[in-house]
């Protein structure tokens, strides 16, 4: 019997791959070759797994936001059954994620390198929208006043900690954000 593990199909390692050094360094500074490299496959496997770089980075897009929707539902049910309570729940995620040596959001990241229209672009604009859309339902449900403004709110002050922890303190930024989030809490979502 072997202890080696089984060796990844080669889709699972070109995108284990893109996501780490298109977060790391940003997409369009990793070319095709060194994703063939790194990932440990022939440039035909690459070609017939994703037909083209944006294919990638399709991917990667869509990866992340399933990553990180999943990591704000699992904090917003770790704050229990009010829905005031897990929106809040989400700067708890958002402590996570801004902890230092972070480099932000990777949609504001991917976006920053793409023009209104492209692939990225929309998948982006996509992500925001959606999760947006979710924290408009938990405002609603927590009995906010203009839950769509609530949940504009919060999901810029989200995105805004994000972006902070590359220039800035991440913890200071993260209870800065935790803070403020509490504020507009208790004023727009009645106990």
């Amino acid at each position: 019997m072997t202890t080696t593990p089984k060796r990844l199909p080669a889709r699972d390692r070109i995108l284990d791959t893109a996501c780490a050094l298109f977060y790391a360094h940003g997409i369009h500074a990793v070319g095709v070759d060194r994703l063939i490299a790194e990932s440990g496959v022939a440039k035909a496997t690459l070609y017939k797994q994703f037909p083209s770089k944006d294919d990638v980075v399709a991917a990667y897009l869509r990866r992340m936001d399933d990553s990180w929707r999943r990591q704000l539902r699992s904090a917003a049910l770790a704050a229990g059954d009010d829905p005031r309570e897990q929106l809040f729940g989400l700067f708890v995620a958002l402590e996570y994620a801004a902890r230092e040596g972070t480099l932000g959001c990777a949609f504001i990241n991917a976006v920053a390198e793409y023009e209104p229209g492209s692939t990225a672009h929309a998948i982006t604009a996509e992500h925001k929208r959606t999760v947006r859309e979710w924290v408009r339902d938990l405002a609603t449900a927590a009995g906010a006043a203009d839950p769509d403004t609530l949940a504009f709110q919060l999901t810029v002050l989200i995105d805004g900690t994000l972006a902070a922890t590359r220039v800035e303190n991440a913890d200071a930024a993260a209870e800065a954000a935790k803070q403020a989030a509490r504020a507009l809490l208790d004023a727009t979502c009645p106990r």
